[in-house]
């Protein structure tokens, strides 16, 4: 039985917890108002406006005027995560971080001290209402897949258990759009053939979903069977980390997914810091409306956990490597890989000045936003024109 746990709305919520007088009011957290400023997160009370994160700001000012709108403090977040961290750890050393706000546990080696996993998962979720004032979603189910999908039912402040004789009755009621990889055009593929629910998807051969879907087909019948043999691998032994987010909404709009692809940047680089890891590899990741998906990367002549060195590369990446007129976007990803603890630093007044600068920009930077909040502090981005 694998844990999946998902905080709910979590930079807003965080925000709302330290402001409790915008409890009940629309918030939002990202950039500002203008044409370049996009939501990276949203409150539940924002989202009945119709409201969600990689919206432009603007759009979500016209559908709420009298939206919250709060600086990003990435620092803060990740500060919060390493408290929640910190729970998971009271009770397993198996944890994969997704983000800052969700992980895969393993908990079945802790069950003799603290009972059967769904046990287990109540208690983190209770740990975390209780000592932080924070609200996470679980799911608990015998594979990662099936977590995942749990957690995200009955949002906010859910608990759902799939117990292994009971997986096809989950899974069947639920429409395929439930399913990893099924976005508009596949869902779209399958509707017209009558197909809306994962009960009717499993009715099919996979011979006839390699046939219709190629190699995709075939993950389609495995998932809509609830097979999914991923172990859960921390974070120190992974090989990557990455941040992506798939769009409500598509955007083809470069100046906004350059703002998104700095929050993911940003988000990456937090994790590597508090991961005590350096990355050698930057990877972009974008998924078209047709669900095409295309990886550009690059490697750093150093490994770095410096925010500037990750972002100057994913930049180049999405300035360079992209067409110059984008399809609409589905998804947007930022990753790391070649991952390393830090070498140990022979201080070089000459040769590593940059690099000094660079660690010390870091470190005040996140010092400055974890106490006085995004706006103290920004990153500069230099226009593209659109």
């Amino acid at each position: 039985m694998i844990i999946h746990v998902d905080m709910d709305a979590f930079y807003a919520s965080v925000e709302i917890r330290e402001r409790p007088e915008l409890a009940d009011r629309p918030v939002v957290v990202g950039g500002s108002a203008d044409a370049r400023g996009v939501v990276a997160a949203a409150s539940y009370a924002a989202r009945r406006f119709g409201i969600h994160s990689a919206m432009p700001m603007a759009r979500a000012r016209r559908l709420c005027p009298a939206l919250v709108i709060l600086p990003v403090r990435m620092s803060h977040y990740a500060e919060v995560s390493g408290r929640i961290r910190a729970i998971f750890e009271r009770y397993t050393p198996l944890i994969e971080p997704l983000s800052l706000d969700e992980a895969f546990l393993d908990a079945r080696t802790s069950e003799r001290l603290f009972g059967p996993v769904q046990t287990i998962a109540r208690r983190i979720q209770d740990d975390i209402a209780s000592e932080l004032d924070l609200d996470a979603s679980v799911g608990v189910a015998p594979n990662k897949f099936l977590a995942k999908i749990a957690s995200d039912l009955r949002k906010p402040r859910g608990f759902v258990m799939v117990a292994p004789e009971r997986v096809q009755a989950f899974l069947d009621p639920l429409p395929v759009s439930r399913l990893w990889g099924v976005g508009k055009v596949t869902g779209g593929l399958l509707q017209d053939e009558g197909i809306t629910t994962i009960a009717e998807l499993r009715r099919c051969s996979e011979e006839y979903l390699v046939a219709r879907f190629g190699a995709g087909g075939a993950h389609l019948w495995q998932l809509a069977h609830g097979i999914d043999d991923r172990p859960v691998v921390p974070e120190r032994e992974a090989k990557s980390l990455s941040h992506e987010t798939t769009f409500e909404t598509d955007l083809t709009e470069r100046a906004v997914l350059r703002q998104w692809l700095l929050h993911l940047t940003e988000a990456v680089a937090q994790r590597l810091r508090q991961a005590a890891l350096t990355a050698r590899t930057v990877t972009l990741k974008v998924r078209y409306r047709d669900f095409t998906t295309v990886t550009r990367a690059h490697t750093l002549e150093q490994p770095t956990d410096a925010t500037g060195e990750l972002w100057r590369a994913a930049q180049a990446l999405f300035d360079t490597r992209l067409p110059r007129t984008l399809p609409p976007v589905r998804l947007l990803g930022m990753g790391v890989s070649g991952l390393a603890e830090p070498p140990p630093r022979q201080p070089d007044l000459f040769d590593d000045a940059a690099g000094q600068r660079a660690r010390a920009v870091d470190d005040v930077a996140d010092r400055i936003r974890a106490r006085f909040g995004r706006a103290a502090v920004r990153r500069g981005v230099a226009p593209k024109g659109e």
